[in-house]
């Protein structure tokens, strides 16, 4: 049985999902103001292994994932590269759906973007002000935390130091701030001087960043999703802001299961575009390693766990990749008749593969386990049928990890 780590309440579940045809996965997508750099793309992967290996367990899967075109950020690049919003993250859309493809990773079935879901957005806010969890301000809409009683529950925060004093946070995100400890805003009210607004039943104006996760799901998922993921950094201030927000227009629960993934480093140093401490697939790529390299790499080591990215460590990561497909090219050629399914070699591989994903996706050691196992293959001794085996039951495994073949 599959086990993961479940963020909301932090331990090891067994999975079951919500809806026992399909299993619904929404993840935060990316915010398209600035091109997916590689630390994004861990994210992103670890989200396609763990649809892959829901598929290879025998689950329907269904995937939504928001690409974010209007927030602050992407107002405030488009200005400063003299470029209008749509034409900033239009190209950005298109350089990641690009990268998804080269990546091989799956497309989702749904990928909405903020833009062109506002009238979704509008209904949630129109009902969040009926409810009177949401109120005007000054123009803005803001919603109003201590109107929801399970506020803060996924990352744990403590309620206690909530401020007696009321506050507003009029901008979509705070940079170095961990929490905004106040209302935070849902809907920026128009002033003369914007150029990006919508004229909708609540007033012109433009949705603010937290608002727009949960109306992109409202609108394609109408039901408890049964896993929701995103990176570690979605903890502050956002995850439980979308469940309070699902959770006051809805009578369900938001997810089942939540999951998030650790922030990839480049040699001990967080990522950071204004540092020049940022990767990109084309810097990879342009130092000699292949995509299927650079995907294995960015899977290879626990999504919970932080990865850092070295010349050494890339190099090892690259090298066992290449000599564990050299033990494949090498049964390969002995693979000329029908399959034997049922042979030692296929069980234990079947059954190391299958223990160690089961435990919260354990990548590193799923793969470290057929390592072991075809390296203790005496290949001169195999039977044709025993080598057809294996290679039949290892691209039935790259269909998880689409690294090997």
């Amino acid at each position: 049985m599959l086990r993961l780590f479940n963020t909301y309440g932090q331990k090891i579940e067994t999975f079951h999902p919500a809806n026992k045809k399909v299993v619904n996965i929404f993840s935060c997508g990316p915010s398209v103001y600035q091109r997916s750099h590689i630390g994004n793309f861990r994210t992103f992967l670890f989200e396609d292994i763990l649809g892959r290996y829901l598929e290879y367990s025998g689950y329907k899967v269904k995937k939504g994932m928001n690409l974010t075109d209007i927030e602050d950020k992407a107002l405030k690049e488009a200005e400063k590269r003299g470029l209008s919003v749509k034409t900033l993250t239009e190209k950005n859309i298109k350089v990641f759906i690009r990268e998804i493809s080269l990546l091989r990773m799956k497309m989702p079935d749904y990928l909405p973007k903020a833009s062109e879901s506002v009238d979704a957005t509008v209904d949630s806010i129109e009902r969040l002000l009926d409810k009177k969890i949401a109120y005007r301000y000054k123009g803005n809409v803001y919603f109003d935390p201590l109107r929801f009683p399970k506020f803060g529950k996924l990352y744990g925060l403590d309620m206690s130091k909530w401020p007696k004093r009321k506050k507003r946070f009029h901008k979509d995100t705070y940079p170095g701030m961990q929490w905004n400890l106040g209302d935070f805003i849902l809907w920026h009210g128009y002033k003369k001087e914007d150029k990006v607004y919508w004229d909708t039943k609540i007033g012109k104006g433009r949705p603010a960043w937290n608002i727009q996760d949960p109306s992109m799901i409202s609108k394609h998922f109408h039901e408890t999703i049964s896993i929701y993921c995103g990176g570690i950094d979605n903890l502050f201030r956002h995850h439980d802001y979308t469940i309070a927000i699902l959770e006051s227009v809805r009578p369900y629960p938001a997810a089942k299961f939540w999951l998030h993934c650790h922030h990839l480093y480049i040699n001990s140093q967080k990522m950071s575009k204004s540092k020049g401490v940022i990767y990109y697939t084309d810097d990879l790529l342009r130092q000699g390693y292949t995509i299927d390299e650079i995907r294995f790499f960015l899977i290879y080591g626990h999504y919970r766990e932080r990865l850092d990215y070295s010349d050494k460590v890339m190099n090892y990561v690259t090298n066992r990749l290449k000599i564990f497909r050299h033990y494949v090219h090498e049964i390969k050629k002995r693979a000329y008749e029908k399959p034997d399914l049922e042979g030692r070699v296929v069980r234990k591989m079947k059954k190391v593969f299958t223990e160690k994903m089961d435990n919260d996706l354990n990548v590193q050691e799923a793969f470290d386990g057929l390592f072991d196992v075809l390296s203790g293959v005496k290949v001169g001794e195999l039977k044709p049928g025993e080598a057809s085996g294996i290679i039949k039951t290892l691209r039935q495994i790259d269909e998880v990890l689409k690294v090997i073949f």
